[in-house]
């Protein structure tokens, strides 16, 4: 098969970033438990630019990135009799847990300590197959198409489970406006609460899309909001957005680090936090929060605005998100054309 392969950490700085390879590889087998996807889409996450550019730390190498994965079920393996032949399933971040441990046995397998993730220890979906745990795999809702369906398998599940840890606020900020936040948006609309989207400053164009979404502000992040905020989500992986975000909720408001990779957060003074103000982060996602969202995004409904690539550009694809150049989501599909909608 073809596939994109990240072969070695990314070099220290000022060294170039190294690109991914185009490769013919193997065609991978479904073992015990899983099955073998014929890739249809795969989404472009931040999370895959933290990982080829070493930012997270010790991948499989070679490794084949993408954890937004959009495929029909070709073979199963031994064992495997969840879905049938054909079956078109999502696979998500999350990609192995043990089951066993005190965190899986009480509904918290995001923090498994043996969990293993798609396109990070195991191979995702930069390439035209694709091997899951068919216990990770979620059915997809019929209302979207591939390239619609894949951002909704990352951007849209971490994004659920950051909204949720946000609890019941009314006035919700959202730090840094790309996949995850442009959907997390919709849901917060859907459920009338009043969105206020911080931006890089001076980018307009995100600014306006956040407004098309249904945001009642939109301004740059060294900006304070019209009103205090009852909670703020950070999908930017920016440290001194903490700092900013608790000086812009009200006393009791909550702060939820979204991120897998974040730069440090600086000093600041205990009485931005005093109040029962509350720091806390969200890990990863479990097959709960999965099956929420996907059974949730239809009725909202949730749209995703994609830019689709080739899979033979991959490179392109994350060039554009690391540089800020998409509005909405990358996916790639193993085809020979690209298109934006």
């Amino acid at each position: 098969m073809h596939a994109l392969l990240l072969d070695a950490p990314a070099p220290a700085p000022p060294a170039p970033r190294r690109s991914l390879r185009h490769a013919t590889i193997a065609d991978p087998r479904p073992g015990a438990g899983q099955v073998l996807l014929q890739v249809r889409a795969c989404g472009v996450c931040r999370t895959d630019l933290h990982v080829a550019d070493g930012e997270l730390p010790h991948p499989k190498l070679p490794l084949v990135l993408g954890h937004e994965i959009v495929g029909t079920i070709g073979e199963r393996g031994p064992g495997a009799g969840r879905f049938e032949i054909g079956r078109r399933v999502g696979v998500p971040w999350l990609g192995w847990a043990c089951g066993e441990c005190v965190y899986c046995r009480s509904g918290r397998e995001n923090l498994c300590d043996r969990a293993r993730f798609t396109g990070y220890q195991l191979d995702g979906g930069y390439a035209e197959l694709a091997v899951a745990d068919e216990r990770f795999c979620f059915p997809l809702p019929d209302a979207y198409d591939d390239v619609h369906a894949a951002p909704l398998l990352c951007a849209g599940l971490i994004g659920y489970r950051a909204l949720v840890a946000a609890g019941d606020a009314a006035r919700l900020g959202i730090y840094g406006f790309g996949a995850a936040a442009h959907l997390v948006a919709q849901v917060a609309r859907f459920q009338s609460r009043r969105v206020y989207a911080f931006t890089s400053p001076g980018d307009t164009a995100a600014q306006d899309f956040a407004r098309s979404l249904g945001a009642v502000w939109a301004g740059g992040s060294d900006s304070g909001p019209p009103e205090p905020l009852d909670a703020a989500i950070i999908f930017a992986p920016v440290g001194p957005l903490v700092p900013a975000a608790l000086r812009a909720v009200v006393k009791g408001g909550t702060v939820v680090c979204a991120g897998i990779h974040m730069s440090d957060i600086p000093s600041f003074p205990y009485e931005i936090l005093w109040g029962e103000r509350v720091v806390r982060s969200v890990a990863n996602l479990t097959r709960r929060d999965g099956e929420e969202f996907l059974a949730l995004a239809p009725r909202v409904p949730v749209r995703t605005e994609v830019s689709v690539y080739p899979l033979e550009r991959a490179n392109e694809a994350l060039d554009a998100l690391r540089h800020g150049r998409l509005a909405g989501a990358a996916v790639l599909t193993p085809s020979e054309s690209g298109r934006s909608t």
